[in-house]
């Protein structure tokens, strides 16, 4: 009896601990728990036959709680603990630099910041509004936007002109494309992120030459800064001829020796005091030398990025200002701008600029003098924005597009006497592009959603933009898989090949999604969205060393404190299977917002626990930030699912894909951790995160091949399902059209679906024979297998199904180009 009643005195101890930790208790409870467990062990130590010598035993007993108590009181526990941690802390602390603090400064946090919490409050993801578009808006996508997709031939734009036609770049400046981001009262259409972001992925889903030239204006360029920063002036000058079209802008930031890492380019704007029209005026003498400039060869305004010095002091006492924006017209002299990049042979515009010997006062700096040095700080904070509504929209219309496309082809292609898409391998690739469809589009509607509520989301845009474009390679390499030869064999009636080709830049674009992923992800969510860390470094480094003091001892005791409970919730959310963590809702799709619930705990724990072990070598191990990074997205991206999935009124129809996307998300996220801890480089530290995480092991199965196979099947006929699928893309049926001929062909296969079956019927029987030279639907007539009409519905489709299939020849020297000779590498001016 005397080891049951220990064994339930221990375990109730620990279900206490357990509790308090949980709770966030203060350090008094935990005084008052360690007095107690005290007390108990001297009350039952005489039945194991332990008595200590008395007041010794006493003592021992209680010199924990005692401990714990004292450190309750601030001032003691400031003197004894978290000063000294402090002066340490602020030894060790790596350096940040300039330009990592401004990155860092920038963006604000929202449903990130719920997730490194560990326990997030679903009610901040339900009180943000559904993706909505204004009547004016709306009329836009289904006015100018839709007249602008009709009026585009991708082979020929991509092909034949290497760029749009006149026309449509006429028509995208007399109806405002370029000022969608610019407010009304500066000329703009001072439209939503959601809108933007809609317009720019309708108009990709047609042509993405078309759909990157509207985004490049409307994301990170000289619009957006002058609006945000420019002074009075050159708000006036410049914003209305930029919403107009009047003026095409560019911004040149990325150079030869300044790829990721932009902060170190070497381009140089020096102040200086010169004569201009025999007056003397003060500016900056630049040089510069920048490539991957989009929009650049028909450039007329150049925003430029640039670090700026001040030798003779003229702007004040500072040397080294640092970063700065500028404005230069493009036809300044010395500028040399209007050769083009050729990047994966896409026709949008884009090339090299350089700049030698040029003056410009210090008017033409955005902002002017005041602005100067800040030019990190504005594009940071414009990155944040831009980055969730350009390459998001881009990406997001790719895989609806690839879907779209893909489940048409492999409903009305045949092999083996079946449409391809009844078939289990072809089925697998197929459903991934139903599960990406739904889950990116939504988690592209949320992020534009936070914009518009005011958010700068520089962690999770940054998360979007590599999940986005990554998800984008893998749905066009799939629906390429399916299309077999059909997809290789470019041509005007290719559909795929182009995004194909383009999706690189995507990948490569606003941060490389390797360095994106592996470097900054979780390093900056880490900082911004941790709800302690950041007010702890911020503590350490306060010059007021009380107040610093003082800070810092309430960010430690909290850092303590979310610790403990992230152990504590994280062993019991896994060991009870997630029953008892949150959720918003009641109806079936509770379990999967519990399971979120409990890996965020999770996640928040490992993330807490790497930091603190890692410190600065964080920078270098970035295949483990890259796991926890995609750890981090997959949270997100399950988030976003179950938001759209609320938001659209919990389609039955639909719930099968949120469930497929839950349990592939729970599988890859149990995958990442596992991998995490195998590597990580403490042996102690990894064995207690691993029993902390996976208490009983790991359970998490992704979604089944019955499942998937479902959901691969519902997309081979025309449906309200497919169609929300794949909603904002631009649809026609037109036979005429590379596209249209899909949307007409299924259409038309699937009307006639039993008169088919009844002619695939007797071929199989031998009735009828399918040959070149013979009419088997005529023969069938004959037989009387077919009626008159029958056969005539019969042999439309035929002939829409041969459309599709059908790829394009060329006669011998049609693709030849004449041979290109005025070639150069891009960084000439250096010579």
């Amino acid at each position: 009896m005397s080891l049951v009643v220990f064994t339930q005195l221990a375990v109730a101890a620990l279900v206490a601990a357990g509790v308090l930790a949980y709770r966030h208790a203060p350090i008094w409870s935990w005084g008052l728990w360690a007095a107690l467990v005290g007390i108990i062990g001297q009350a039952i130590g005489p039945i194991f036959g332990g008595v200590w010598p008395g007041a010794l035993a006493w003592t021992l007993s209680l010199l924990p709680a005692l401990v714990l108590l004292v450190l309750g009181l601030p001032a003691i526990r400031i003197t004894l603990v978290t000063g000294p941690v402090r002066r340490l802390v602020k030894r060790i602390l790596p350096r940040v630099s300039r330009t990592e603090q401004e990155a860092l400064d920038a963006g604000t946090t929202g449903w990130d910041a719920e997730l490194f919490s560990g326990r997030p409050r679903w009610s901040e993801l339900m009180a943000l509004p559904p993706p909505t578009l204004t009547a004016e808006e709306q009329a836009f996508l289904d006015g100018p936007v839709e007249t602008v997709c009709k009026m585009l031939d991708d082979w020929d734009i991509r092909h034949n002109r290497a760029d749009l036609p006149p026309e449509v770049w006429s028509y995208l400046k007399a109806q405002g494309f370029f000022g969608m981001l610019i407010a009304k009262a500066h000329g703009g259409l001072g439209f939503s992120a959601q809108a933007q972001s809609q317009v720019v992925s309708k108009l990709a889903s047609r042509s993405i030459t078309a759909g990157i030239t509207v985004m490049v204006p409307n994301s990170l360029g000289p619009g957006e800064l002058i609006e945000k920063y420019g002074t009075a002036a050159q708000r006036t000058r410049y914003l209305g001829r930029l919403a107009r079209g009047e003026e095409i802008p560019c911004f040149a930031l990325t150079g030869p020796h300044a790829g990721s890492d932009a902060a170190g380019m070497r381009d140089i704007g020096i102040v200086t005091r010169e004569l201009v029209d025999g007056r003397p005026v003060l500016g900056v003498r630049l040089n510069w030398d920048k490539r991957y400039i989009t929009l650049a060869p028909v450039a007329t305004l150049v925003g430029l990025a640039f670090h700026l010095v001040d030798p003779d002091h003229l702007l004040g006492d500072t040397e080294q200002i640092g970063i700065t924006l500028a404005l230069v017209p493009a036809d300044t002299p010395g500028v040399r701008i209007g050769r083009r990049h050729y990047p994966s042979r896409s026709a949008f515009m884009n090339g090299p600029i350089q700049g030698r010997n040029i003056f410009i006062p210090l008017d033409d700096l955005i902002g002017g003098a005041e602005m100067a040095g800040h030019g990190w700080r504005m594009l940071m904070e414009c990155l944040a924005t831009g980055r969730a509504i350009s390459l998001p929209a881009i990406g997001s219309v790719s895989i609806k597009h690839a879907l779209r496309v893909t489940s048409a082809y492999a409903r009305i292609r045949r092999q083996f006497g079946i449409p391809i898409g009844q078939m289990e391998g072809v089925a697998e690739p197929l459903s991934r592009l139903v599960t990406s469809a739904y889950q990116y589009e939504a988690a592209r509607g949320l992020t534009a959603t936070m914009v518009d509520q005011g958010q700068r989301p520089a962690v999770l845009s940054a998360l979007l933009k590599y999940r986005t474009t990554e998800a984008m390679r893998l749905a066009i390499n799939d629906a390429m898989d399916i299309h077999g030869g059909r997809a290789v064999q470019d041509g005007p009636s290719n559909y795929l090949f182009a995004a194909y080709a383009t999706t690189p830049v995507a990948i490569t674009v606003e941060g490389a999604n390797i360095l994106t992923r592996s470097l900054i992800t979780f390093a900056q969510g880490a900082l911004r969205a941790h709800p302690w860390l950041y007010a702890e470094i911020a503590a350490a480094n306060e010059p007021d060393v009380r107040k610093g003091r003082v800070a810092f001892d309430r960010a430690f005791c909290g850092h303590a404190s979310f610790m403990l409970a992230n152990m504590a919730g994280s062993v019991f959310h896994a060991a009870t299977s997630a029953r008892f963590a949150s959720s918003p809702v009641t109806h079936e799709m509770a379990s999967l917002y519990r399971r979120l619930a409990r890996y965020a705990q999770s996640f928040a724990l490992v993330a807490d626990w790497t930091v603190a072990f890692l410190g600065g070598d964080l920078k270098r191990k970035q295949r483990l930030s890259g796991r926890l990074a995609d750890i981090l997205s997959e949270l997100y991206l399950v988030s976003a699912t179950l938001k759209r999935f609320e938001d659209e009124g919990r389609i039955g129809e639909d719930a099968p894909i949120v469930r497929a996307i839950g349990d592939d998300a729970f599988f890859a996220i149990e995958q990442h951790f596992a991998a995490l801890f195998r590597n990580f480089p403490n042996p102690l530290l990894r064995a207690a995160m691993g029993f902390l995480v996976f208490p009983f092991g790991r359970h998490a199965r992704p979604a089944s091949d019955r499942a998937t196979y479902r959901l691969a099947r519902a997309v081979l006929e025309p449906s309200a399902q497919r169609d929300r699928l794949t909603m904002g893309m631009y649809v026609t049926t037109d036979p005429r059209d590379v596209a249209g001929s899909l949307e007409d062909a299924l259409l038309k296969v699937t009307r006639i679906a039993e008169i088919e079956a009844k002619f695939l019927r007797a071929i199989k029987k031998g009735q009828l024979s399918r040959r070149l030279d013979r009419d088997a639907i005529s023969d069938a007539v004959a037989q009387g297998i077919l009626t008159e009409a029958e056969a005539s519905d019969l042999r439309l489709a035929e002939l829409a199904t041969e459309r599709v299939i059908r790829v394009d020849d060329f006669e011998p020297d049609a693709l030849a180009r004449p041979v290109v000779v005025d070639h150069q590498p891009s960084t000439r001016a250096a010579e």
